[in-house]
């Protein structure tokens, strides 16, 4: 039977840690990105993302692993290729285009070879980002949205490998960054490039990662497609850095944990553990109380537990419902879409589907 090679990563990081001061501030880092994947480093402010990016960019050094880039060694804590000779180009927040220079000019400012084919190439990249009009224009006539894109085009024109992006688009106009960020993605794909994002914003990485490699504390706690990450978080912290999220406290007999829905299975989990079942308020079911009679319970949704309403506000695309429960004056939040705006004090009845739920011991982290 005829085998074939496996691919090789575009970008492969292995075992990268770097310390300030005495501690890591990334540790123990490994991932790989092909060619035309976007992998996206999510997290809080502080957990090791920017750092990863710089250490991948040559201008800060790790303290121990190496970086891949298509099956070559280019740096470790030996060997080290110059930031100029890696192939990789860089986005940032600050876009750095020149004042002084013609957006033709800045688009063709890392570029080599005769004046006739690089301007061909600025021509081409001008007209795929919609600014060929603006060839001659200086960077102050632009608006923010097209010196973005400018600064797009300037990093692809030299056809890197690799793009690293640092928080791109957080200083654009939110009505303009949806599209930008869609035409961006589009380019990047068609010219085949490996991307690693960096951005704390999780809107931003469902909308635009292949890959989510979710960071917390300089390390990587989960990696996954974005559908996967946020269906099957590996403790409560991953679910609510998504989403807001409801936590019902209980404890395990016989495998089952008993919440005012009903009993949950605990698989795994020993008898007496205090356990967190973590649900999302768009998960939560919302029945109207009659007759004091609640709704049949199902498998899949167990027992309604009945609850009065504390608040409720409109949002613009849904409504947000705040429920104290009868069994324990918990409170328990809920998602509706469009207009949806209860009296304080109304009864309801709420359930919640058990595939949704989620259970960890309670005060647990994920082993990395």
């Amino acid at each position: 039977m005829q085998s074939f090679p496996s691919p090789v990563p575009r970008l492969d990081l292995r075992h990268m840690t770097r310390r300030i001061d005495g501690r890591a501030v990334v540790d123990d880092v490994s991932l790989s990105v092909m060619p035309g994947q976007v992998t996206c480093l999510l997290g809080p402010s502080g957990c090791g993302k920017s750092t990863t990016l710089r250490m991948v960019a040559g201008v800060e050094m790790q303290d121990e692993g190496e970086i891949w880039v298509d099956g070559t060694l280019i740096c470790d804590t030996v060997t080290r290729v110059p930031p100029e000779a890696r192939g990789i180009g860089l986005m940032f927040q600050d876009f750095a285009l020149f004042p002084h220079l013609s957006v033709a000019d800045n688009v063709a400012f890392g570029l080599k070879g005769p004046k006739e084919g690089r301007y061909a190439r600025v021509r081409d990249l001008l007209e795929r980002v919609s600014l060929e009009p603006y060839f001659d224009a200086f960077p102050h006539e632009l608006s923010g949205g097209e010196q973005q894109r400018v600064a797009l085009a300037r990093a692809l024109a030299p056809q890197p490998r690799i793009m690293l992006m640092d928080e791109p688009f957080s200083g654009l106009d939110n009505r303009l960054r949806d599209g930008i960020r869609d035409d961006t993605l589009d380019l990047l794909k068609a010219e085949n490039t490996a991307v690693l994002l960096v951005t704390h914003e999780p809107d931003e990485a469902m909308r635009m990662a292949d890959e989510i490699a979710l960071m917390r504390d300089g390390g990587i706690v989960q990696r996954g497609a974005p559908y996967n990450v946020y269906t099957h978080p590996v403790d409560q912290a991953a679910v609510g850095f998504f989403s807001d999220a409801n936590v019902l406290k209980a404890r395990v007999q016989g495998a089952l944990a008993d919440t005012a829905f009903g009993r949950y299975l605990a698989p795994g989990i020993a008898d007496g553990t205090d356990v967190d079942i973590v649900f999302r308020p768009q998960h939560v079911r919302i029945d109207f109380y009659r007759n004091g009679k609640g709704p049949s319970p199902t498998p899949s949704e167990g027992t309604p537990a009945l609850a009065k309403v504390a608040r409720a506000r409109f949002l613009g695309h849904e409504s947000l419902v705040e429920f104290r429960m009868e069994h324990d004056g918990a409170m328990v939040k809920a998602t509706v879409p469009g207009v949806f705006l209860p009296a304080p004090g109304m009864p309801f009845w709420l359930s919640v589907r058990r595939d949704r739920c989620h259970i960890f011991p309670t005060g647990t982290r994920p082993a990395r």
